[in-house]
């Protein structure tokens, strides 16, 4: 089966311990592939290389049973281990040049971006999609850049001819505005895991980004 790239998608959403309500990731993973969230990217912090690595074998396998996309944030060590079906790097990572070299063709490479010059570096260097943002203000990430708002939202939907998956401090109050200014994939942390009934969270999500006013 192909990978799922944003923008064939709606939903792209990204684990983090810390804001599972004390749940086990395959509790998490299982409850969105259940709801149909078709990307799914591990993305922690905290954790020894290790459990990282037992728990991407886990998800690599719940992700494949669920003909869903499976995606390592950083650690493409990890990434090439499990078969993942891509990783995301960061303006502070390998670069994307580099990151290719050691994945190959036959993985996605996803690059966060802040502003229209690393949209085109991102383009140009091969990058498969983009991460714009923080849209909104996010507490998810210690070293998080200052929101980069609608402008540089706005300025990729009409200028980039990639996929590209808004991010940053998105939730469901919030997610019909980041529609309408021409996101149609969005990456959430904490309103998904941190959710008391995610496929409850994941069904309002998709209402909300139907909203056309």
């Amino acid at each position: 089966m192909p990978a799922i790239l944003p923008g064939e998608t709606d939903i792209y959403a990204i684990t983090d311990a810390r804001l599972s309500l004390g749940r086990p990731i395959a509790v998490i993973a299982e409850a969105l592939l259940g709801a149909g969230v078709r990307i799914l990217q591990y993305r922690e912090k905290s954790l020894k290389a290790g459990r990282m690595l037992e728990e991407c074998r886990l998800l690599r396998a719940l992700t494949r049973e669920a003909g869903a996309c499976f995606i390592v944030n950083d650690h493409i060590d990890i990434a090439l281990l499990v078969e993942a079906d891509g990783v995301h790097i960061g303006q502070e990572d390998l670069p994307l040049v580099e990151a290719r070299r050691l994945v190959g063709k036959g993985m996605i490479v996803g690059v966060s971006t802040h502003s229209p010059e690393q949209a085109h570096a991102a383009r140009d260097a091969g990058a498969d999609y983009v991460g714009v943002g923080p849209i909104f203000a996010t507490r998810t990430k210690e070293d998080v850049v200052a929101p980069v708002g609608f402008e540089y939202l706005d300025w990729v939907s009409r200028n980039m001819d990639v996929p590209f998956v808004a991010i940053g401090g998105i939730k469901e109050h919030n997610i019909a505005e980041v529609t309408r200014h021409g996101a149609r994939c969005c990456a959430l942390v904490s309103e998904l895991t941190g959710a008391s009934d995610i496929p409850a969270k994941v069904a309002a999500l998709r209402a909300a980004m139907k909203r056309k006013e």
